[in-house]
């Protein structure tokens, strides 16, 4: 038993991750970076090898592998080889030591721990020295960007003049980080993000190899995922083994990344085109309950907008080994039906509406909010359909219904064209139509709508003027208190005079300035209260003026002084003098106006032993 367990110990702990496994060892299995390959096999050909490389991009495309690849190449040497080469077929005398990152004469360092001047003084001092056993000393220095700017200055002379046999290669992914010093004295790559149909067949030829059974669907998932980079693939595609106990199927992919069906993404964006909001809530609540998490069902629905409009321009995305059937067959017939101004309209709308999601406390709430908003605005119309429809009835042609072009004639009988409803029965031969692109750019949506009979003029009847709401003048803050008192609205009332200083007043437009301690969100619940009460809109904005008093300074600036003219009266004074400890402790005016006389009844604060008796 115990050697048993020791066997199961030692082939657990000898286990390597994918993407350490199946690291690429030469330029012919670095997939992605044509470009970078061809431009050095040229340089090693013709011999004109750099003194220094910077290699830039995303993470997980091959910084660091290129790194060690192009180490490997400087000092390749075989029985039949001695000279710098690109092809690396053959096993040399340093390319184990130099892939598993333990030469002498290959230095890998980490800039992020090793930021400061110190660190670049011991590399400076170090490159004087020939290699011990390799043809080029080579520097690797990952996340060059982390470097001090003390450091980076004192690399830049030993960096444009270095020794013959010493090379630097450096890579980051904030190239705009490194100073223009040092890029200048660099060869640049830039490492491109891997495309997502050679990530497919990199990971399937990966899957046969460990001789796991993977599901199409499920790579074009991962290579999603992945964002072009080929270490988070290979690292979901390992989760996904795991997962799934030797086999990845769609199901357990789309369950462990928290990922939308693609078909049903298809569908959502469907009835949401149509403006269909129960059919795309309905759709939305079931994948939200099957796992999926509402910020990535929009953003692939965004991602299926994208592909729709691209196929417009670029029919020959579909040949994208990353999508799937249904995104092909019904992303073309989408593209074929929906015009630029849609799409780019849910585009924006989408945009706008993901960080919404991801930063609500209820991204389901929110998210359904933004699928409504979406399929209200499907079947609006483009602001030139609706100068168009504006200028058709202008100019007497017949009204369009939904953005459909007027007809130019009358029109035909038949199933081919269907009219309008007949007004003898009743409207009830309504026909649904599926809106579609004209050539001067109309039927902006896919809403299926019922005709109706339209009535002769384009532009509704007004209302009557008598029906409209009578507005409320207000003049001032009173006005605004008075207002707040009528609607029972006691604690905003309270608020307005605590915290308001009024700059100006005007009908519809009031400037204000807040106390230190008024509510963050008083001027727009001033404004919709406004609203409500007095019948029309506000603009209410916040001025660097500071205004006058508030109101409840007001109203203490008063007692004060009535308190003051009270202990001044003569008949008062002999009063307090002839009860001892008696206190003012209120003023009334009976003959004072009505506003003066509510004001006046606000209690007065008890007076203190400092005040008179």
């Amino acid at each position: 038993m115990s050697e048993a367990g020791n066997s199961g110990t030692e082939k657990a702990a000898a286990y390597r991750v994918l993407a350490r496994k199946y690291r690429p060892a030469n330029f012919s299995e670095l997939i992605g970076q044509e470009p970078m390959v061809r431009t050095l096999t040229n340089a090693f050909a013709t011999g004109r090898i750099a003194q220094a490389w910077m290699l830039t991009g995303v993470r997980g495309v091959g910084k660091t592998t290129t790194a060690r690849i192009l180490a490997r190449a400087l000092n390749y040497k075989t029985s039949t080889v001695d000279q710098p080469s690109v092809d690396l077929a053959v096993l040399g005398e340093h390319c184990q030591a130099i892939m598993e990152g333990r030469h002498v004469d290959v230095i890998e360092m980490d800039a992020a721990s090793h930021t400061g001047i110190d660190d670049i003084r011991d590399i400076i001092e170090r490159v004087r020295y020939a290699p011990v056993s390799a043809r080029y000393k080579v520097y690797i220095i990952d996340e060059v960007h982390m470097l001090s700017t003390q450091a980076f200055n004192g690399l830049l002379k030993t960096l444009e003049e270095p020794p013959p046999h010493v090379k630097f290669i450096f890579a980051t992914t904030e190239i705009r980080k490194v100073p223009i010093t040092v890029l200048s004295r660099c060869q640049r790559f830039d490492l491109r993000r891997i495309d997502a149909g050679t990530l497919v067949a990199h990971l399937s030829s990966i899957a046969a190899r460990e001789g796991i059974a993977v599901d199409d669907d499920a790579l074009a998932m991962i290579a999603r995922a992945a964002e072009g980079s080929a270490r988070d693939s290979l690292s979901i595609l390992d989760q996904a083994i795991a997962h799934g106990s030797g086999a990845v199927s769609a199901e357990a992919v789309r369950a462990m990344l928290g990922l939308a069906d693609r078909a049903r993404i298809v569908d959502l964006f469907e009835y949401v085109m149509k403006g269909d909001v129960a059919a795309a809530l309905a759709e939305f609540r079931n994948q939200y309950d099957t796992g999926a998490d509402p910020a990535a069902v929009l953003t692939d629905l965004a991602e299926f907008n994208h592909l729709v409009t691209r196929l417009r321009f670029v029919p020959t995305a579909l040949e994208d080994a990353s999508l799937s059937e249904d995104e092909r067959r019904r992303g073309a017939d989408f593209a074929k039906a929906l015009s630029v101004r849609v799409l780019s309209r849910t585009w924006q709308m989408l945009l706008k509406g993901i960080p919404e999601v991801q930063s609500s406390n209820r991204p389901v709430s929110a998210a359904e909010m933004v699928l409504i908003r979406l399929a209200h605005a499907a079947d609006l119309p483009t602001l030139d359909e609706a100068l168009k429809s504006l200028e058709g009835g202008a100019s007497g042609g017949a009204p369009r219904l939904n953005g459909a072009p007027a007809s130019s004639g009358p029109a035909s009988p038949g199933p081919a064209s269907p009219g309008p409803a007949n007004p003898s029965n009743g409207g009830a031969s309504a026909v649904a139509q599926t809106r579609m692109p004209t050539a001067n750019g109309g039927a902006q949506t896919m809403r299926l709508v019922e005709p109706e009979p339209m009535p002769a003029a384009f532009v509704p009847a007004p209302e009557p003027v008598a029906d409209a709401p009578v507005p409320v003048p207000v003049k001032s803050l009173a006005d605004i208190v008075a207002l707040a008192d009528a609607q029972r609205d006691i604690a905003f009332k309270v608020l307005v005079k605590r915290c308001v200083r009024l700059v100006r007043i005007e009908p519809g437009r009031i400037d204000v300035s807040l106390t230190d301690n008024a509510p963050k969100m008083l001027l727009n619940d001033l404004t919709a209260k406004l609203r409500a009460w007095t019948g029309r809109s506000w603009l209410v904005s916040l001025s660097k003026e500071e205004g006058g008093q508030t109101l409840a300074e007001m109203e203490s600036t008063k007692r004060e002084n009535a308190l003051l003219d009270a202990r001044s009266d003569p008949t008062v004074a002999a009063i307090l003098a002839r009860f001892p400890g008696a206190k003012i402790i209120d003023v009334r005016i009976p003959d004072a106006p009505e506003a003066d006389a509510v004001e006046a009844e606000v209690p007065i604060e008890p007076a203190t032993d400092d005040d008179e008796t």
